[in-house]
């Protein structure tokens, strides 16, 4: 983990010296010329505060048959289906002690839990156009929720799961979800889950479902009410015990307006506020390079001032965008990788969730034999 190492190292000299100088001397590059200068570190000044834990990860639900521009990059990374007895895997975990791993994505609201309360048969997601995200409802086997348990128990991640947040609404056609949220299944998979005494880190509610959603919508304050639900849900199950996960919401984009509402109507029932950001849409641009070495382009500062004035009692987690869907690329994701990794912190976000782990053609580490990608090591 040479890479790791060396940003570690960087911050024991800024602490140490309290001023460096870096000059910079002048040179032509492709046409732009650069003039010298020198760049001043006040190691006396911290710009942000960041948890110990800064870095995090996600694992997705998406099957083999998820294909996007012509390629199929989930193969078997998935919850379901992944090779948790794969050394690694749990080792590539391990290394990072602890890893917040984030359970969820865009599937999340189709997954229904097998616990007692689940009349329907317990049925595994199959590809269906017609259906919101091309994929039919899904399900988690308690036994499989186990084998996860058993994992994440070995590797010392810190789990943080997303819920599925439609369930019992209706879907319109003008894209808007509404009705309460039923957590009869939610409140039963919880209650499961602690009677394990499996240890979760934090619950999170809905994905991508604020301000204009992905596949739908859910208006601000009746996601602040289905919120204010699962916190008294959480209260009630954990009654007694030391600690209580956080309570987390909505993990989707940000939209001032409503977040504002959101915020305002959850008041102290939500413990961290989550975001997601797709700086370079889906990956699909043959000019991916060019933009990820254009400053400019990269500077998205507005974005995240303006994240920034959510009160600081909130926390914030941040989702790296679906960035490389071209191969060839992963040395040159990681410059923007270490650059939203900075950003974030100067903008007082404090654990920043890279999608994915495994799998889409940007994850982590490789879909197929999990050997780490270069990013692993930034």
């Amino acid at each position: 983990m040479g890479s790791q190492i060396w940003l570690r190292g960087l911050c024991f000299l800024v602490c140490i010296f309290t001023c460096s100088f870096f000059s910079v001397s002048s040179q032509t590059v492709a046409g732009n010329v650069s003039v010298e200068g020198t760049v001043f570190i006040d190691g006396k000044t911290s710009i942000g505060k960041i948890d110990k834990d800064f870095i995090c990860a996600t694992l997705d639900w998406w099957p083999p048959e998820k294909c996007d521009y012509g390629t199929c990059s989930w193969d078997h990374a998935s919850l379901i289906n992944l090779d948790l007895n794969s050394n690694i895997l749990l080792n590539a975990i391990k290394a990072f002690s602890p890893l917040k791993i984030r359970l969820g994505g865009s599937l999340q609201d189709k997954v229904m839990y097998d616990t007692d309360d689940n009349k329907e048969p317990c049925k595994q997601f199959v590809k269906n156009t017609t259906e919101m995200f091309g994929f039919t409802q899904g399900c988690l086997p308690m036994y499989r929720w186990d084998e996860l348990n058993a994992f994440f128990n070995k590797s010392g991640a810190k789990i943080i799961f997303g819920l599925n947040a439609l369930a019992g609404r209706s879907i319109h056609s003008d894209g808007s979800a509404t009705g309460a949220w039923n957590y009869t299944n939610a409140e039963s998979f919880i209650s499961y889950t602690v009677k394990k005494n499996y240890s979760i880190h934090g619950w999170e509610l809905g994905n991508e479902l604020s301000g204009n959603g992905v596949g739908t919508r859910i208006v601000a304050n009746q996601y602040a009410a289905d919120t204010i639900s699962l916190y008294k849900i959480v209260q009630n199950i954990y009654n007694g015990a030391e600690t209580k996960p956080l309570i987390i919401a909505p993990g989707g984009f940000f939209d001032a307006s409503w977040f504002k509402e959101f915020i305002d109507k959850t008041g102290n029932s939500v413990d961290v506020i989550t975001h997601h950001i797709y700086n370079l849409g889906p990956g699909v641009d043959e000019h991916l390079v060019e933009k990820i070495l254009n400053p400019s382009y990269l500077d998205v500062r507005l974005i995240l001032s303006e994240t920034s004035k959510i009160p600081s009692r909130v926390l914030q987690h941040q989702q790296l965008p679906g960035l490389v869907r071209q191969e060839g690329l992963t040395t040159v994701a990681g410059t923007m990788y270490l650059d939203q990794l900075g950003m974030a912190s100067a903008y007082d976000t404090k654990t920043y969730c890279r999608q994915s782990l495994i799998g889409g053609n940007y994850g982590l580490l490789n879909t197929t034999t999990f050997v780490p990608n270069p990013d692993y090591y930034r």
